[in-house]
């Protein structure tokens, strides 16, 4: 098992890799930069770098070589979050919100993929918060979540300047299970696909329950 396991996350760090080194590619083809900056909701700061802000941190994108660290710090970026934060930036095309939610099934291809997508994210969302949904509220804050007024607990979480991402909680008693859904702005496909939702929500979710074991 611990070989499979470990065969699972190299071939996924592997796609990421592709995946990081193909959005770098998009990059460079983008002739002007200052405009997708306003697209995406980064800040401008000159030919040689863009700041863009992802789950309530400052990442530097520094050109030429397309390099991203984040804010001065020394701290090594995942590859994931690399590949998140281009793909997010490459694609933007500045649509403004609808302020309609709409559920990953309505995603283009989510009823196909929303099987893996509820075990990624809405199971592991539900097992460590459903019953305890005011621990979601107090937990997202260090991401930028804001209270909102959905099922038991809910939260929006603006994991870019243009992706609100609403993660929303029922209780449950004696004779219902805990519940939970995760919902997106209608628009959210003219700034990621459906798979960087799914890897998105993921890193989100997580973020969240790795900050309940370290307290």
């Amino acid at each position: 098992m611990k070989n499979q396991h470990s065969s699972s996350h190299g071939s996924r760090e592997q796609g990421f890799e592709l995946s990081y080194n193909l959005a770098r590619e998009q990059l460079s083809k983008i002739s002007d930069v200052e405009e997708q900056c306003c697209k995406s909701g980064a800040m401008y700061v000159g030919t040689n770098k863009i700041i863009i802000d992802y789950l309530n941190k400052p990442y530097h994108i520094t050109f030429p070589d397309v390099e991203i660290s984040l804010g001065d710090s020394k701290v090594e970026v995942p590859l994931k979050d690399k590949t998140l934060i281009l793909h997010y930036f490459t694609m933007a095309k500045g649509t403004p919100p609808t302020d309609i939610l709409i559920t990953y099934k309505q995603l283009p291809g989510g009823m196909d993929y929303f099987p893996a997508f509820f075990q990624r994210t809405i199971n592991p969302l539900v097992k460590h918060f459903g019953r305890n949904p005011e621990l979601l509220i107090s937990k997202a804050v260090k991401l930028g979540g804001d209270k909102a007024d959905y099922g038991d607990a809910s939260v929006i979480i603006n994991a870019f300047s243009h992706v609100p991402i609403t993660l929303v909680l029922w209780r449950g008693d004696e004779e219902v299970a805990p519940n939970g859904n995760i919902l997106f702005d209608a628009n959210i496909s003219d700034y990621l696909s459906t798979e960087d939702v799914t890897v998105l929500c993921e890193a989100i979710i997580w973020k969240l329950i790795k900050d309940i074991s370290s307290a």
